[in-house]
């Protein structure tokens, strides 16, 4: 059913894993689809386009500011509006202590997974301003909501996600903007199978504490994203949806 018909929504990290499911439940829902990702995501364009669906591909490093307020421009000379973003590049970082970590890991993973969020965000919203309307999902982690030994570059800048997630979405509710993000769990994505090569037995306990024993799907995050787009989550604001199995509840 296409409840999104007509709409405008961009996906940063689209290429692959939950960006790219997300691409193609928006596009199955009716709206226009601009895919975003460090090199543009031409073959995913083509399969959404050669389907029948709208959508385009930008080039965009989110971590550098010109870049994004470049790609905000275009999507806006192109469609005159933005009505959906989801906010979901990111990396992680190599497993270390907090002692042996080193500065070029945390500059990284920190210019991609928070400044890149905020650069989005920045010019997402000032057009959404603008327009009086609009929805911003961001992807944290259950890693900003938790503590792991050897993660903490990458739990901060997730904590830190959440964080402008809480304050943009107090700052513009009342402008009919919602401003909510999404923490998944154990997600089989491309990133995932590579912790798994890297790290099995971390993996393998990690998945043995889950309440389902079970890796999610790309698409079991789609699907929280859209809803925290559509007007039933109108009175979601500024919260950090964890979406992994029961893992953060026990």
């Amino acid at each position: 059913m296409e409840i999104m018909k007509g709409k405008v929504a961009l996906v940063t990290g689209a290429a692959q894993g939950i960006g790219w499911a997300t691409a193609k439940a928006f596009a199955e829902a009716g709206a226009t689809v601009v895919l975003c990702d460090l090199k543009e995501p031409a073959e995913q364009v083509k399969e959404l386009t050669v389907a029948g669906y709208s959508a385009l591909g930008i080039a965009c490093d989110v971590a550098d500011k010109k870049s994004v307020e470049e790609m905000i421009n275009h999507i806006v000379s192109v469609y005159g509006k933005l009505d959906y973003a989801y906010n979901n590049a990111g990396i992680n970082d190599p497993v270390a202590n907090t002692a042996d970590a080193s500065g070029e890991a945390y500059d990284k993973v920190m210019a991609i997974n928070l400044r890149g969020i905020w650069n989005c965000m920045k010019y997402e919203l000032h057009q959404m301003r603008a327009q009086g309307s609009g929805a911003v999902v961001n992807c944290s982690s259950i890693g900003g909501l938790i503590g792991t030994a050897e993660r903490g570059i990458y739990h901060a800048s997730k904590h830190g996600v959440i964080g402008f997630t809480k304050c943009a979405g107090l700052e513009y509710a009342a402008m009919g903007i919602n401003v909510n993000a999404v923490c998944p769990g154990i997600i089989y994505t491309p990133m995932a199978a590579a912790m798994e090569e890297r790290e099995p037995e971390q993996i393998k306990e990690l998945l043995n504490q889950l309440p389902n024993k079970r890796w999610g799907r790309p698409e079991e995050i789609a699907a929280v994203v859209l809803f925290l787009c559509s007007p039933a989550a109108s009175l979601i604001v500024g919260q950090a949806i964890a979406v992994d199995g029961g893992y953060t509840v026990r």
